[in-house]
C-alpha cells in the first residue's frame, strides 16, 4: 500500500466515525427524550429543503451537457414547479416534468 492509499482509508475511517457520532447524538444520546418544539418545527422543513438541494445542481449544471445550463432542463424544472404549485400533487408534478423533459429532448434531437 502506498501513502496515498493510507490517506484515503484514513479519511474514510474518520468520516465514518464522524457520521456514526452525528447519528448517535440524535438516536443514542437524546433518543428517549422529547424534541423541543422549536427543533421539531425546524425539522419539518428538512425534506422540503433536501429535495431541491439534490435536484438544483442537476438542472443548472447537468453532467449531460458538460455543466452548461440547458434550456430543456430549465423548462422541465419550471413546468414541474408550476404544476406542483397549481395542483399541490407531487406525483403529477413529477410526471409533468418528466413528460416535458423527454418531450423537449426528443424535439431538440
Amino acid at each position: 500500500m502506498s501513502g496515498f492509499d493510507l490517506k484515503i482509508w484514513f479519511v474514510i475511517l474518520v468520516l465514518g466515525i464522524g457520521t456514526y457520532l452525528i447519528r448517535w447524538s440524535f438516536l443514542g444520546a437524546i433518543g428517549n427524550r422529547a424534541i423541543p418544539e422549536w427543533a421539531a418545527r425546524a425539522l419539518r422543513y428538512t425534506p422540503v429543503a433536501v429535495l431541491p438541494a439534490i435536484a438544483a445542481p442537476l438542472v443548472v449544471w447537468p453532467a449531460a451537457t458538460e455543466g452548461q445550463t440547458d434550456p430543456v432542463r430549465l423548462t422541465a424544472a419550471a413546468v414541474t414547479l408550476g404544476v406542483g404549485l397549481l395542483t399541490r400533487n407531487t406525483l403529477l408534478a413529477i410526471v409533468a416534468g418528466l413528460i416535458t423533459l423527454f418531450g423537449m429532448l426528443y424535439l431538440s434531437a
